[in-house]
């Protein structure tokens, strides 16, 4: 059971600030979510197979081709700033 209490104790660790009608309302609402997941404990599963998706799924790849790209000067013809062949963006850590 979640209770009430449990709910204060993470949100002190999260340091979350919930009023007295957010601690109470979170607390039945992780409740339902247990008592639901127990419910799905029941469901029998064996002899079923695992599975990531309900429906088949295959990848479509393709060989990697060398092929023309741009020069270094005309992907950097429309660049703000640049410096020593690359684009210049701002520092934005020390």
């Amino acid at each position: 059971m979640i209770s009430r209490k449990d709910v204060e104790h993470v949100s002190k660790l999260s340091h979350l600030k919930f009023s007295e009608q957010e601690l109470d309302l979170f607390s039945r609402q992780l409740e339902g979510m247990i008592e639901f997941v127990d419910k799905l404990k029941e469901v029998k599963t064996e002899g079923i197979e695992p599975t990531s998706s309900v429906i088949p799924v295959m990848n479509v790849v393709r060989e990697d081709e060398v092929k023309p790209s741009f020069s270094q000067d005309k992907a950097l013809a429309n660049a703000p700033e640049k410096e020593l062949g690359h684009y210049k963006i701002p520092k934005i850590m020390e």
